[in-house]
């Protein structure tokens, strides 16, 4: 039905955009899933409403895609997108001189250029919709960046940098901007190995003895921070401990992760 709210969401076929796809579906909303994976789309529109989903396999570094995808949704949703989330992206750890070339291209394809990509070609449908939201997917690594995530840290400021700015831009026209600052969320992204080593990302986090924050709460919570006037969307243990101590111990935090990061 046409005048059902609509969020599209990308990085749809698991982690957090599953668990965002799931939530607001059980709200009633239209919800429409992007991702490169079909077989995880397919995944999590089988979790969903019958008749209440659509799919769109799409990169978000293909901005013919991005428009051929909404165009799509915007004739499923009668116009209505309530709240683009733009979550899709990869995640590549290890030492910058260590990163290959394919490596910093993807990342910044992804995880910047996708975000980008995305901001612009769903901004005619959230100026068209009142009251809509764009939802950006950065990280804790937004907040301060951490030695053997560089690359990671380097687009997930630039997401947040583009969220602070687009709050501003897009005032006049009533779109609210969220840009979300999860701590580590044990998703598939964390099985990516880490450059140079046999280890994945799962396995860093847990010997800096950090907490992985459950994949549905950062649902409930980005559910929360849309209705809430704050731009930063900041969830987790580790995500707020860092925001304490940017922002209070610049000094001893920098210290801290010369010796090896957040404990």
């Amino acid at each position: 039905m046409a005048g059902e709210k609509a969020i599209f969401i990308t990085g749809g076929g698991s982690g957090i955009g599953q668990a965002v796809a799931k939530l607001f579906a059980r709200k009633g909303w239209r919800v429409g899933l992007a991702d490169v994976n079909a077989a995880g789309l397919e995944a999590t529109r089988a979790m969903l409403p019958a008749g209440m989903v659509t799919t769109h396999v799409m990169d978000v570094r293909d901005r013919d895609q991005w428009r051929d995808a909404l165009a799509t949704f915007s004739e499923a949703s009668g116009g209505r997108l309530d709240v683009l989330f733009n979550n899709a992206g990869i995640a590549i750890g290890g030492p910058l001189a260590g990163a290959t070339d394919d490596e910093i291209d993807r990342i910044v394809g992804i995880n910047l250029v996708g975000v980008i990509n995305g901001a612009r070609a769903a901004y005619p449908l959230l100026k068209a919709t009142p009251g809509s939201t764009l939802v950006n997917t950065a990280s804790a690594a937004a907040i301060y960046g951490s030695g053997g995530l560089a690359l990671y840290a380097a687009v997930k400021f630039g997401v947040r940098g583009l969220s602070e700015a687009l709050d501003a831009e897009w005032a006049g026209d009533g779109i609210k901007v969220r840009v979300v600052m999860p701590s580590f969320i044990d998703t598939p992204l964390l099985d990516s190995n880490v450059s140079g080593t046999n280890r994945t990302a799962r396995d860093s986090v847990r010997a800096a003895g950090l907490e992985f924050t459950p994949v549905d709460q950062v649902a409930e919570e980005i559910w929360n921070g849309i209705e809430r006037d704050k731009l930063h969307v900041i969830i987790g243990k580790t995500a707020r401990r860092l925001a304490f101590a940017a922002r209070w111990m610049p000094g001893a935090l920098r210290k801290q992760m010369r010796r090896g990061g957040m404990r």
